[in-house]
């Protein structure tokens, strides 16, 4: 039987879209899955959470500007997690502001995109995260 080591599809392929805009979801949920990752979404901060507690991703694509609980509250409660807080994210996000990268990499988030973004971009993004 062949171990994930030997697949490298296999390893490391669950992507976690935390964004509440259904386009946004349903485009990278399409171009991330013809790129062969397994992709669930949530749509507001709390609901990240719990998916987080519950069955966590390999990598996560974040917005900053979430319902409930922004952004910034889940990358602060991912990287102080013990549990969570070796978990690649990257922030995608219309907050492109430098002060906003700048949080956001003090945090601890391993990439920053803004919005609009190429679907070629994100992809290769979270292609290499998931090679952490």
């Amino acid at each position: 039987m062949a171990s994930t080591d030997d697949n490298p599809r296999a390893a490391k392929n669950r992507v976690l879209i935390a964004e509440d805009d259904a386009n946004i979801v349903e485009s990278l949920s399409f171009v991330l899955g013809q790129e062969g990752f397994v992709v669930s979404a949530a749509l507001d901060g709390d609901e990240v959470l719990r998916r987080l507690q519950r069955d966590p991703p390999d990598v996560m694509v974040l917005d900053l500007m979430l319902p409930k609980r922004s952004g910034f509250e889940v990358l602060k409660a991912v990287k102080t997690d013990p549990a969570l807080r070796h978990l690649p994210v990257m922030v995608l996000t219309a907050k492109g502001q430098p002060h906003d990268r700048r949080l956001a990499e003090e945090i601890g988030v391993e990439a920053f995109m803004t919005k609009p973004f190429s679907n070629t971009d994100v992809v290769e993004a979270v292609r290499r995260l998931s090679q952490r």
